[in-house]
């Protein structure tokens, strides 16, 4: 099942951030506000829009936030070999994302404390 979500949640935030869906989108917001005089702008008719836009977002929070996440997840690793390859990196910083608050507040004092040089950059 898992699997299964993860394609169609990867799939459907990459169409509803599409162009394409905002215009559909778009034209579906001035399809109902065309239709307001026909239904004498009644509770009803901004009932619907409420309620279909309220159900699509709640339901997209989800997919967003698992997209998200999954990405989030793969940048960490890649970061995470990165500091493994490169000789004198600080491999106490791999899985620095799973530390406390404060360890993390102190390490950014410490890289904001740190003197600013220019390293020279090669040709």
């Amino acid at each position: 099942m898992n699997e299964q979500f993860r394609k169609f949640a990867r799939h459907t935030s990459a169409v509803a951030g599409s162009p394409w869906a905002f215009v559909f989108a778009f034209l579906a917001i001035v399809l109902w506000g065309l239709t307001g005089p026909f239904f004498d702008f009644s509770t009803t008719w901004q009932l619907v829009v409420n309620t279909g836009t309220t159900i699509l977002t709640f339901l997209m929070v989800f997919l967003i936030q698992n997209t998200q996440n999954r990405d989030s997840h793969a940048v960490h690793l890649k970061l995470d070999e990165l500091l493994r390859s490169i000789e004198g990196a600080r491999n106490q910083l791999i899985d620095i994302e799973d530390s406390s608050e404060e360890a993390l507040s102190e390490l950014q004092r410490e890289y904001h404390d740190m003197p600013k040089t220019d390293t020279p950059r090669a040709s």
